[in-house]
């Protein structure tokens, strides 16, 4: 099993900037990546805004936030982090941290439980 926290979330003019962290806890050492979705006011579906493979670095952005979000990782605390900047008001939204792995050509996902995040006009 694998645990999830985030922090930072919270309240920000449009143009600022926020910090997110998702510190993993447990079998840690049988992630494959983790992430970050966000789900909008409204929105039934959590959507995808950023990845990063445990092993390589490789990274993933949903177009919208490419050139503003950068996602990173510390692998000794087992930490990710979500530095967003120039964040819009679009961007207002519970943020989720996700962990998964895969055995056996099974996913398994892990989730935080959700830090939120609102940008002001």
């Amino acid at each position: 099993q694998v645990q999830l926290v985030e922090s930072g979330g919270g309240l920000v003019q449009a143009g600022g900037s926020l910090r997110l962290s998702c510190a993993a806890s447990g079998t840690t050492s049988s992630i494959n990546a983790m992430g970050w979705y966000r789900q909008a006011p409204g929105q039934q579906r959590r959507e995808l805004v950023a990845t990063i493979m445990t092993s390589g670095g490789n990274t993933n952005y949903a177009d919208s936030v490419k050139g503003r979000f950068t996602i990173s990782r510390d692998n000794v605390k087992n930490t990710v982090y979500l530095q967003m900047n120039n964040l819009k008001p679009e961007d207002t939204a519970v943020y989720y941290c996700n962990a998964y792995r895969t055995t056996w050509g099974i996913k398994v996902d892990y989730w935080g439980q959700g830090t939120q995040v609102t940008v002001s006009s």
